[in-house]
């Protein structure tokens, strides 16, 4: 059976798993600031939440301290380990797999001695750095494609062949993990939906998802209340429930491993009539 060895934890894939979008950030674009008091994460209000999703099914929660929407100003190291580290201390005890979404290499290093089984990078190890980071640890990673950078990204990216041209850098950033040392049943991959790309781009990958998986390592999707979910519905963020649902579905069936959500609870109930259709 395939699986995902987390540090301490191992998933196994026998259905899609859901990643519980955890965001400590007062800029994110769908919650930022919902879980900060006077300017610094409410620990008590974030360790509530985080076990409300993992009672609601989430079997990784995926914190982030830095808001990586279109248009966001980097943060500086000191304030993201600021933010991440006392979450992880929280945290500590869930019955979940921890992930810190994070492209800083000394923000990873500090968040896998803490207990982090999973570092979820959007820049899909740019870093060399970041590869050192993961090749002496025993954390899986998260590779993800990105064009250009969040505060640019969506200006005007272009491709000649979306799925060509994602695929082919996922495989070669996969074969720099695996150069480092980093074994298959630690890496999982992200076409990156939002993340210098169009409606049209997020369509197609959506479509053919299933032509981008690489060596068998599980997909990981994020598609919960992006832009592209408010263009083809109308809908605002904060009513985008429904939308980011059906994407999540449409991307399980086509061979997302790990859906990456902000509604755990109503994605875990809608996936399970995807495993009843499939027996």
């Amino acid at each position: 059976m395939r699986a995902l060895v987390c540090g301490a934890r191992t998933l196994t894939l026998e259905h899609a798993l859901v990643m519980g979008v955890l965001n400590i950030t007062p800029d994110s674009f769908s919650d930022g600031g919902r879980l900060f008091v006077d300017g610094r994460p409410d620990l008590q209000t974030i360790h509530a939440a985080a076990a409300a999703m993992v009672e609601a099914g989430a079997a990784i929660i995926d914190v982030g301290g830095e808001s990586t929407r279109p248009g966001a100003e980097p943060v500086p190291e000191a304030d993201e380990l600021a933010r991440v580290l006392p979450v992880l201390e929280a945290l500590d005890g869930l019955e979940a797999v921890i992930s810190v979404d994070t492209s800083k290499p000394a923000v990873a290093a500090a968040a896998v001695d803490a207990g982090c089984g999973l570092i979820n990078d959007v820049t899909g190890l740019a870093d060399p750095a970041m590869l050192d980071v993961l090749a002496n640890s025993s954390a899986a990673v998260c590779i993800m494609h990105m064009q250009g950078e969040p505060r640019t990204m969506q200006n005007a990216p272009e491709y000649d062949d979306v799925l060509i041209d994602v695929g082919a850098q996922l495989a070669e950033r996969v074969q720099r993990a695996r150069d480092a040392g980093i074994a298959d049943n630690r890496l999982c991959i992200d076409p990156g939906f939002g993340f210098g790309k169009t409606l049209e781009h997020n369509l197609a990958l959506l479509a053919g998802l299933e032509t981008l998986r690489i060596r068998q390592l599980p997909l990981l999707v994020g598609l919960s209340r992006k832009r592209m979910i408010g263009a083809l519905t109308g809908a605002p963020v904060e009513e985008r429930m429904a939308g980011s649902i059906a994407a999540a579905v449409l991307a399980a069936e086509r061979g997302a491993d790990i859906l990456r959500v902000h509604d755990v609870r109503e994605t875990v109930q809608a996936l399970k009539i995807l495993e009843g259709l499939r027996g």
